[in-house]
């Protein structure tokens, strides 16, 4: 994206298809005068006071009234953009608010890239580039959680936490490069000791941060979600009784599923993407069969949580848990493991003696009463986040960009400490300081490259 200033750019920002109504978001140093070629109401709206809105006709060039509009106008710097904007909401509808952009459109108006609002509002100091990823992942987010954490990022949370490491480190590189200046003077700017101290905090602020990525990967992404077992162990009923709905074909020949599944669900805050996977089994069997086997072993590599299900109702059922363990148990070391035994309803007694490593927790349920179902549900959003133990005054790393430059900041900080222990001459440990200090920069957008800044926000929608 190469960014004009002097350009006035316009863009639906509003969802294609029919709704009550749609929004033509115009903003730049013309936005006003452009649109009063268009825009007939009481007044001018180069003459309106900023955050009004005036109702009037919007018609094309050669007098064709297209619409009865509402232009809220906002004047620079109190606007999105921090640019003159103008908001032209119409009845909803693709062709009344294409005819109305297109209508703009021309010499003096171009049609915004994706993402241009946001990125003129972060160019214009309306927001960091952190608080400007934050919109993207709030427009995106589907749970309370990803919600909360969104909003906590756009309000500035990470930034204010960012920040205050930067002034730290900067503190401390100013204190260290002083020193240079009277090293020969024998003059002690910073006791060792101190700078030491300085760096440790740091360090473990920084990891503090960037550990909360396991939670934020979670809250943003979702947790990846495979049932396994033999055929007719219940994975479809389970399926459809969690979405509540017939999802998954369910019948009592074994091996109606024969290709995975893919559902999404909350829990508890959480967005649990559900995979229903072809029943476990020898690659033996016909094509579509070995097809349905290997597509199961790859959704478990990439999974992160595994839930067993066993038949209770089999004559054999440890030894249809040893069968499972045999074909995956290279495949699940790191995940999280659900032990379920279904068709409790079926048996009378009680099955607490199945043994399978790494299990998290063993349940007993009932896919066709819904006993335990509801413990279930209670107990797997803990097996991820402990809510308990999230302080809401500290920030949620959510991105594996910013994951990455907080590992590149510690590892700079860790360098310019073992300069320190080393007695090595402070210009290696400025050095260091500078580099961590440009790493969380690149987080709030103050050391951005252009390539990083134009990637950023090509994948937000246009109109945003």
């Amino acid at each position: 994206m190469v960014y004009n200033p002097d350009s006035t750019i316009a863009a639906i920002a509003t969802p294609s298809g029919e709704g009550g109504i749609a929004v033509i978001r115009v903003s730049g140093d013309n936005a006003f005068s452009v649109v009063d070629g268009f825009f007939s109401g009481a007044l001018l709206l180069a003459n309106a006071k900023s955050h009004t809105a005036h109702y009037g006709k919007f018609s094309t060039i050669n007098g064709e009234v297209l619409d009865n509009v509402l232009a809220t106008v906002f004047i620079a710097p109190h606007s999105y953009t921090g640019e003159n904007t103008v908001e032209i909401s119409c009845h909803g509808g693709n062709f009344i608010a294409k005819k109305i952009l297109s209508s703009l459109l021309g010499s003096n108006v171009r049609l915004a890239a994706p993402g241009e609002f946001t990125m003129r509002a972060f160019l214009n100091n309306k927001i960091d580039l952190a608080q400007a990823e934050a919109v993207a992942d709030l427009i995106h987010a589907s749970t309370e959680k990803s919600h909360r954490a969104s909003l906590d990022q756009l309000s500035g949370l990470l930034s204010k936490h960012i920040n205050s490491l930067r002034k730290k480190l900067l503190d401390l590189c100013s204190l260290v490069e002083l020193g240079l200046d009277f090293s020969e003077e024998g003059i002690e700017i910073i006791k060792k000791d101190d700078l030491l101290a300085g760096l440790d905090s740091t360090l473990i602020a920084i990891k503090n941060l960037s550990d909360s990525f396991s939670t934020g990967k979670i809250i943003k992404g979702g947790i990846k979600t495979v049932l396994l077992g033999k055929p007719n162990s219940g994975k479809s009923s389970l399926l459809n009784l969690l979405l509540n709905t017939n999802r998954a074909i369910v019948s009592e020949t074994p091996g109606t599923t024969r290709d995975t599944i893919d559902e999404s669900l909350q829990i508890g805050g959480l967005l649990f993407r559900l995979i229903d996977t072809a029943g476990l089994r020898d690659l033996t069997g016909d094509s579509i069969e070995k097809e349905g086997m290997l597509r199961t072993i790859n959704e478990i590599e990439s999974s992160d949580l595994l839930i067993f299900l066993i038949d209770l109702s089999t004559k054999s059922p440890q030894e249809d848990l040893n069968y499972l363990i045999s074909l995956t148990s290279s495949k699940f070391s790191n995940h999280k493991i659900v032990l379920l035994l279904n068709k409790v309803d079926l048996i009378n007694q009680k099955h607490n003696d199945f043994n399978i490593p790494n299990v998290d927790f063993s349940l007993e349920i009932s896919c066709k009463t819904g006993v335990g179902v509801d413990k279930l549900k209670e107990m797997l959003p803990k097996l991820f986040i402990d809510d308990s133990k999230i302080d809401p005054s500290l920030p949620v790393v959510q991105s594996l960009r910013h994951k990455e430059a907080l590992e590149k900041a510690y590892d700079s900080c860790l360098f310019a400490k073992g300069s320190v222990l080393n007695g090595l001459s402070g210009d290696f440990v400025a050095v260091d300081l500078r580099n961590a200090l440009d790493s969380l920069g690149d987080i709030v957008g103050a050391t951005t490259t252009d390539d990083i800044l134009n990637n950023i926000f090509s994948q937000f929608c246009v109109g945003k």
